[in-house]
């Protein structure tokens, strides 16, 4: 039941952000890693990242454009882009691995002076804990 809670609340913000009148940015990246997003595990791969903006909310699509796959979710909570992210001044996706299993993490635009952050499931713990990150391409808008 909490599940299909859950897709109707993400539904719902989508049906928001699009009829208050949103913007969208999008982003391609190549990426080498399988992840987690929520439940659903992402296999590496060539990969569209839209963030649509609105005034009710924040919502990121995160798209396989190989197996077309896509996780929905809402934009996490916004704290400070990390220091070299901002120097560098590109878009950036960063993800926390333990072994083989890494979870999304972060989501920075390349300009803004947040990012977001996406909380998921811990994962286990391990001493080769790392963070991996994988620069975005902006993809220009039609």
């Amino acid at each position: 039941m909490k599940t299909l809670t859950m897709r109707w609340m993400i539904a719902a913000a989508a049906l928001a952000v699009t009829a208050g009148g949103a913007s969208a940015q999008t982003f391609k990246a190549e990426i080498p890693l399988s992840f987690r997003v929520g439940k659903m595990l992402m296999l590496p791969g060539s990969y569209r990242i839209s963030v649509e903006t609105g005034s009710a909310s924040e919502i990121v699509y995160v798209h396989n454009l190989d197996t077309q796959s896509t996780v929905v979710l809402l934009a996490g909570v916004k704290s400070d882009a990390p220091k070299a992210w901002r120097q560098e001044g590109k878009p950036m996706i960063g993800f926390e691995c333990v072994g083989d299993l890494c979870a999304l993490r972060r989501l920075w635009n390349g300009q803004d002076t947040f990012a977001y952050g996406f909380r998921g499931r811990a994962l286990p713990p391990g001493e080769d804990r790392r963070a991996a990150v994988v620069r975005l391409t902006p993809v220009k808008a039609d």
